[in-house]
C-alpha cells in the first residue's frame, strides 16, 4: 500500500476511518449547489460579481460573492459546517471534536462579518436551505442600492 491509498489514512491523519477520510475530502467548499444557482439568478438580473474572491486583500477568508464597487460580500452557509439554528444536529461521531470545528466557524464567521463592516463593507449570509429566489433578489436590490448610494435602510 502507498501513502495515498485511501485505505490506510496518513499517520496522524484527524480523520476517524478512511471511510470518513474519503467522505470529508468530498465536501465542497465552493460552488455548491446553492450557490451555483444563487449565482445564476443574479448573473440573469444583469450583475457582474467575482466568485471566490477576498474582499479586502488582507484577510484571509473569501466570500462566494464580491461586488468590488458596491462593497458588499455574499455568503451562502452550510447548515452543517455553520450552525444553522434550524438545521444543525451535533453530531454522534466524535461530536467534541466536530462540534468545536462548528463553533469556530461560526466564531470566525463573526469575526468575517466585524472586519469586513469596519473596512465599510455589508456583509450578506444566507444559509443553504432559504430560497434562492429571494436570496437573489435581496442579493440584487442591496448592490443596485448601494451603488446609486441608497444603502441607508441596509
Amino acid at each position: 500500500m502507498t501513502d495515498s491509498d485511501p485505505w490506510n489514512p496518513p499517520a496522524g491523519s484527524w480523520a476517524s476511518s478512511a471511510a470518513r477520510r474519503r467522505n470529508m475530502q468530498a465536501i465542497r467548499s465552493r460552488d455548491t449547489k446553492p450557490e451555483q444557482l444563487i449565482r445564476r439568478l443574479v448573473h440573469a438580473q444583469g450583475l457582474r460579481y467575482r466568485v471566490a474572491a477576498k474582499p479586502l486583500p488582507d484577510l484571509r477568508r473569501t466570500a462566494d460573492m464580491v461586488f468590488r464597487s458596491a462593497k458588499v460580500a455574499v455568503f451562502i452557509d452550510g447548515c452543517y459546517w455553520h450552525g444553522c439554528p434550524e438545521h444543525y444536529i451535533a453530531p454522534k461521531t466524535n461530536p467534541g471534536y466536530w462540534s468545536d470545528k462548528v463553533a469556530r466557524n461560526m466564531a470566525r464567521d463573526r469575526d468575517t462579518n466585524q472586519r469586513l463592516a469596519e473596512s465599510g463593507w455589508l456583509v450578506l449570509r444566507f444559509w443553504e436551505h432559504e430560497e434562492s429566489d429571494t436570496c437573489a433578489l435581496k442579493i440584487a436590490a442591496t448592490v443596485r442600492a448601494r451603488r446609486s448610494g441608497r444603502d441607508r435602510d441596509n
